[in-house]
């Protein structure tokens, strides 16, 4: 279905990309970069045919045909930012409050009686902020799961995307889409002290905070060239995905969020457009954090999905309006579901 980015499942005959660990096209026999799994998927009797691999292009087409039917996302007059102080490299990491007003000025929450963001928003309180507790989810929980996945589900964007995924073979049916999307979302693994106490869904949308040292990316492989954004378990103090516009909103305007700064700002004249910005959630930091900002939550979903399925672990190059843009995921490696498959264990958006 989609596999680790050291696999040639579902990738023979993907162009050639510096990006990836090893490589499936034609020509990796002759450079001896291949996958170890070359053979076994893209030989004359592999299991992945190569009509089935999504190519870069397709990526482009797709993803500027989900930006056109996000039919849910804010208006220009829906949402007022205040994106106040631009931050350079040197000042995203010295917790600085160099914005005194809050980012959103103004937000239309009329937006939110509609059924996805509705549905979205009664998940945003399942969760732990703290990893390390283990969640503990009730049958109220599950149909809330169930619901925003129903609700998503009846949207042009996802029934597009599901159409799309479909005539690459990675699904016979929307059924068992919607459920591939909820094991690779909420279902729960330990990032903490072997408690089951962390999914894909609360990590990039809710976001926890970690008392723990754990990896960070590299230098350049952050939002913008030189950062740092840390993954999963971070340094002490520091937030851990939360890249979500709703909920950042919602808990600013509680005066649990501290809105510091920005250091990139997306070139779109309207939603959704995309910010990387500095803030305190609740005494925790976030170095530089990532957002679209006024999408549906059926676009983000079904964007960091189809990345999660077509490039994981790898930058995933999309086109939203004309402009590029880039999308990370990392799968979960310490635990698998169904017959080996992975969870997500972050996503978020790049700079273009």
């Amino acid at each position: 279905l989609y596999t680790a980015p050291d696999s040639c499942e579902g990738r023979c005959g993907e162009p050639f990309s510096e990006e990836d660990e090893c490589h499936c096209h034609p020509e990796c026999e002759r450079h001896h970069n291949c996958c170890e799994d070359y053979e076994r998927h893209c030989g004359p009797d592999g299991f992945s045919s190569s009509r089935d691999s999504i190519t870069d292009q397709e990526l482009l087409e797709l993803s500027e045909q989900l930006y056109g039917v996000d039919h849910n996302k804010a208006r220009p007059s829906d949402i007022t930012l205040s994106p106040q102080h631009h931050a350079g490299p040197d000042e995203t990491g010295d917790k600085q409050d160099r914005s005194p007003q809050p980012l959103y000025k103004y937000v239309n929450e009329e937006l939110f009686s509609k059924p996805t963001y509705a549905s979205f928003i009664k998940l945003l309180d399942n969760y732990q902020r703290a990893t390390g507790r283990e969640e503990e989810v009730t049958a109220e929980e599950l149909r809330e799961q169930d619901r925003f996945l129903e609700e998503v589900m009846k949207t042009e964007l996802m029934k597009k995307l599901f159409t799309f995924l479909r005539g690459k073979n990675r699904y016979g049916s929307e059924q068992e889409f919607v459920q591939d999307l909820k094991e690779m979302w909420f279902g729960l693994y330990s990032r903490g002290d072997g408690e089951q106490d962390s999914s894909g869904f609360e990590h990039v949308f809710s976001g926890t905070a970690l008392p723990g040292a754990g990896p960070c990316a590299a230098p350049g492989r952050g939002l913008i060239p030189g950062s740092r954004l840390c993954l999963g378990e971070v340094k002490k103090g520091k937030v851990s995905g939360f890249h979500n516009w709703i909920r950042f909103y919602l808990l600013e305007k509680q005066g649990v969020v501290n809105y510091f700064s920005h250091n990139f700002n997306g070139p779109w004249d309207t939603y959704p457009d995309v910010l990387g910005l500095q803030f305190s959630w609740d005494g925790f930091y976030k170095e530089v954090g990532s957002a679209f900002i006024g999408c549906s939550p059926e676009f983000e979903f079904g964007l960091y999905s189809l990345c999660f399925l077509a490039r994981p672990g790898r930058a995933c190059h999309l086109s939203l309006g004309g402009h590029g843009l880039s999308v990370q995921t990392y799968p979960w490696t310490k635990s698998t579901y169904g017959s080996g498959r992975r969870f997500i264990a972050t996503a978020y958006v790049m700079s273009p």
